[in-house]
């Protein structure tokens, strides 16, 4: 072969050769400097792995085809790697069995720095798979047919959970022990696995609804005949504490046997985690079926404590391509309940659960082409409503004042969920959901008018109701204020509609008595093709983040911000939309924790900083007092290593539940240990271990208040949101290219804004130009 040929002309037959004689010297390019686009690449080896090799080397490299080449007397063989500093040089190849490139130093062997050695071959196999499912751009690919979600569909069905282990601890019944069936036993210990003071049985509310329903099918499973009569002389104190032991047990867990419980979860997920559509890879969402247990709902739902059942491979229906082979079902001596070959949906499994007798769906990962485009589509649909808002208002604000009930009620709801950016609602059966409200089923008795009795012109009504997910919406609303009122905004005849849809009406009857959400849809779809209650919010939702972070690129000094700066106002940003879209959640005693222990820190990095001071000024004007030094705390690091060395120790010779509950008590005493080493460096971290120069003090007090500084606003950012869920926006109502465009123009990593799993999500957002704007003309994409 010519030495001017590349090596895309290379035969495949010859890399294999190649690969199979590893003992013969190849020689390659000499090295070459990392900025010269001329260095030799190494090429993969094409020669096809066994299974066994597949975590190890299914993307090793190997040397690339010999090249014609002048060598000089002293040399024999290839070069090695090329670094930063070093010239091109020769150097000498033997046959070795290690992976580490050798390089010839000072005429002694050395082996490369690691780092140098980087590449997929350093990647575990679902970060390779992770890599490889990249390079499919579904927005640059070809659709299926209209009405069609895919052509091709193979995947290998859903995960069953093991079968129950009976654990053989006996609950008490009026003070004597009960003997219980596996079957009994199995919910019996999902009622003693419940926390007696979690959300539902330490809640007066919701812990007789709980109770209630757990003891009615816990009753039907028992059978009419069975001595266990009254909840109230049922003790599950034994199963309860036989399963905290077993946490503990399970804390004493080695590397070892945490390695190998990760194996057995990457084997699931490699078998079940991925699906092959349209000849390419997707991610499958919730692969894992759900497991039997007590159901818990959100809020007070009527159904909570009631027995969720274990679901058989009979009860779920698969649906692939008529192509595709049908997987086969891996629980002994069952079969899945039937096939279907329908691509007009996108779920791959359903099955109906027995709570509400609802249907559920095993469905593609949130970063998967379908979902993608669902996203796109949302986004552009709300972007749609930039130039058809003026029309939409305009017409709701005519008949705000209409002589029909029905119209004026129709468009007083307009107003609502487009200024107030509520949820449509609508009708719900109380004893099969939880009681929550939205606008069109809002009740008399959820409004207050006048709440602080200021009485005279007063146009304040508070709204307080259960939203979805039984969080609570509570807010007070001034609809004489110039926010509802300037630009013609109505705000004031708004209060005067809702003063005349409550008189004469119970509280318990619907303020909205004419209207009802098909009603409401029906006709916004006669203003705008697709317009709906949820696109309103999505655009309401969009439109504030881009108008609130304009603010903040318009404001006097924002340029010289920082990128952290400038991220606390993206924050402020998207708090602002989620408290529009009343996205909240509940402080956890770990967060109020976090926040003391971060006030704490900050408080002694301040009194850090006036003793670093003070240091400086006594040098400064020539006192000679003595500098404290750091304390050596060698002595404390060994006893923390021995006491870590020792719990790690206990954890692998431990073999019965004695050792093991002695070896976590061990581990959790060596992890105190060492937080309070930490705490220890903390105190001491402004000082030297040797006496240190002016210059080293007053470069010190600038780092301080570098640090005082980045914490007050970690402080201010986790405070200010803590509860507020600025998550659920940010993932499904405000448009991704908003912040993808803004972190852009103004150089903030996206990292910085989105998570990775944001960032998997969106990719297809990720490409727009800095300049992009959430406008009507991005609506003509589809």
């Amino acid at each position: 072969m010519d030495s001017s040929s590349s090596d895309d002309d290379v035969p495949l037959a010859r890399f294999k050769k190649a690969a199979a004689k590893p003992d013969k010297a190849v020689s390659s390019a000499p090295a070459a400097a990392k900025k010269k686009t001329t260095a030799a690449k190494k090429r993969p080896n094409y020669k096809e792995d066994s299974e066994d090799d597949d975590d190890d080397e299914d993307y090793a490299s190997s040397p690339a085809p010999p090249k014609k080449k002048k060598r000089s007397s002293s040399a024999s063989a290839s070069t090695a790697a090329s670094t930063k500093k070093k010239k091109a040089a020769t150097t000498t190849t033997k046959k070795s069995t290690k992976k580490t490139p050798v390089k010839k130093e000072n005429g002694k062997k050395k082996a490369a720095p690691k780092k140098e050695v980087k590449g997929l071959k350093q990647l575990d196999k679902s970060e390779r798979i992770s890599h490889a499912m990249q390079a499919y751009l579904w927005w640059n690919a070809d659709d299926p047919p209209k009405g069609q979600q895919w052509c091709k569909m193979e995947h290998a069905g859903v995960s069953f959970p093991e079968g129950y282990e009976p654990h053989g601890v006996k609950m008490r019944y009026d003070g004597k022990e009960v003997d219980l069936t596996p079957v009994e036993e199995e919910a019996a210990t999902f009622f003693a696995a419940m926390d007696p003071d979690g959300m539902h049985l330490g809640n007066s509310k919701t812990a007789p609804i709980f109770k209630k329903n757990f003891f009615t099918d816990f009753k039907a499973i028992l059978g009419k005949n069975h001595v266990i009569k009254d909840f109230k002389k049922c003790d599950f104190a034994p199963i309860t504490a036989h399963l905290n032991e077993q946490k503990i047990v399970r804390k004493a867990i080695t590397d070892a046997e945490r390695k190998q419980n990760k194996n057995v979860k990457d084997t699931a997920m490699f078998k079940f985690g991925y699906a092959l559509v349209d000849g390419h890879l997707e991610k499958v969402g919730n692969y894992n079926m759900e497991p039997p247990g007590a159901f818990r709902g959100r809020g007070e739902h009527p159904k909570m404590g009631k027995l969720k059942q274990r679901v058989d491979p009979e009860q779920v229906m698969l649906n692939l391509s008529e192509c595709a082979a049908v997987p086969m079902c891996h629980v002994p001596g069952h079969a899945w309940g039937d096939i279907r070959h329908n691509p007009t949906v996108q779920w791959l499994c359903s099955w109906t659960e027995n709570i509400n007798g609802q249907s559920k769906y095993m469905q593609l990962a949130a970063q998967s082409s379908f979902k993608g485009k669902s996203d796109r589509s949302k986004y552009n649909k709300a972007a749609r409503l930039c130039g058809n808002i003026d029309k939409i208002r305009k017409d709701y604000k005519k008949n705000l004042t209409s002589k029909s009930n029905e119209t004026r009620q129709l468009a007083t709801a307009m107003w609502v969920i487009d200024r107030l950016a509520l949820r449509v609602g609508g009708e719900k059966d109380t004893e099969e959901e939880a009681d929550t409200v939205g606008c069109c089923s809002l009740r008399v008795e959820h409004l207050k008018f006048d709440p602080n009795d200021e009485g005279g012109d007063s146009k304040e009504i508070e709204l307080e109701f259960l939203g979805k997910d039984s969080m609570l919406f509570k807010q007070t609303i001034d609809f004489g204020s110039a926010l509802y009122t300037e630009n013609n905004g109505m705000g004031e005849q708004v209060y005067e509609n809702f003063k005349r849809f409550c008189k004469k009406k119970k509280v318990t009857d619907d303020v909205f008595s004419d209207l009802t959400p098909t009603i409401l849809n029906n006709h916004l779809k006669t203003i705008m093709d697709g317009l709906s209650a949820k696109v309103f919010r999505t655009y309401n939702a969009s439109k504030t983040l881009q108008d609130e972070l304009m603010k903040t690129e318009e404001a006097k000094g924002w340029k010289r911000l920082t990128a952290a700066e400038k991220v606390v106002e993206y924050n402020n940003a998207n708090r602002e939309v989620a408290i529009l879209c009343n996205h909240q959640k509940t402080v956890s005693k770990a967060q109020e924790a976090t926040l003391d222990t971060l006030g704490e820190k900050l408080e002694t990095l301040k009194t850090q900083k006036k003793e670093l001071k003070k240091i400086l000024e006594n040098m400064t004007n020539g006192k000679k007092k003595k500098i404290p030094l750091k304390k050596n705390i060698k002595e404390e690091q060994e006893k923390v290593a021995k006491a870590l060395e020792k719990a790690k120790s206990m954890k692998e010779k431990a073999k019965t539940k004695e050792e093991k509950i002695a070896a976590t008590e061990q581990d959790e005493k060596a992890k105190q240990m060492r937080k309070e080493l930490g705490e220890l460096k903390f105190t001491q971290n402004h000082l030297w271990e040797k006496e240190p120069s002016k210059d080293q003090v007053v470069k010190k007090i600038e780092n301080w208040k570098e640090k005082i500084k980045k914490m007050e606003l970690n402080i201010k950012h986790k405070d200010d949101n803590k509860e507020v869920a600025l998550g659920t926006s940010k993932l499904n109502y405000m448009d991704p290219r908003i912040s993808v465009a803004w972190c852009k123009r103004n150089d903030v990593p996206i990292e910085k804004v989105f998570s990775k799993t944001m960032r998997d999500k969106f990719n297809w957002a990720m490409a727009v130009p800095p300049e992009w704007l959430f406008n009507e003309e991005i609506a003509k994409q589809g």
